[in-house]
């Protein structure tokens, strides 16, 4: 079950689609009192290379099998030279392909030379083999170098089972 479990779970990053919201709001055009500010441009960065994961079953034996929970242990390599900890909640269904799953992990290391910490949060769903990933940084959990961090991450699963990742950020 559980390596069923792990092989749908790789399944949900094999073409994951990843989005940050944003959000409008109405423009003024200021009165003469009031003054200009000059807004900072960001520039969009990315970061790529290959990582190592590491999932621990951690339900109980008499539990419902259809939900799940799991540990999850990584090692970032290349731009991201990093470590990671975290915990993930399984939902798995009775049609096969349809699955999803939700994810907390601080990633702790460095970033293209910045040093500090992040909080990635998961959001995924597999419908009849269709994956569905968002994964993004929370929102003010960067510190240290990478206090005011945003962005989205994507992982890319080889066919031959290795991980890598391509990470869309700013920094102020």
């Amino acid at each position: 079950m559980i390596g069923n479990m792990h092989n749908r779970l790789s399944g949900f990053a094999a073409v994951a689609s990843i989005c940050l919201a944003g959000f409008t709001s109405t423009q003024q055009t200021p009165s003469p009192a009031t003054p200009r500010v000059q807004k900072e441009v960001q520039m969009t960065m990315h970061a790529t290379g290959p990582f190592e994961v590491k999932l621990a079953p951690q339900t109980e034996k008499d539990a419902d099998q259809s939900l799940g929970r799991m540990t999850i242990d990584k090692k970032f390599h290349g731009d991201l030279e990093a470590t990671s900890a975290g915990q993930m909640l399984t939902g798995m269904t009775n049609t096969k392909g349809s699955a999803g799953y939700v994810a907390i992990e601080k990633v702790t290391g460095t970033l293209k030379g910045k040093t500090g910490s992040f909080i990635l949060q998961h959001n995924a769903t597999m419908t009849r083999g269709t994956p569905m990933l968002n994964i993004i940084v929370v929102p003010d959990s960067g510190t240290g170098e990478l206090t005011g961090l945003t962005g989205k991450m994507n992982i890319i699963i080889a066919p031959d089972g290795k991980h890598s990742y391509d990470f869309e950020y700013t920094l102020p």
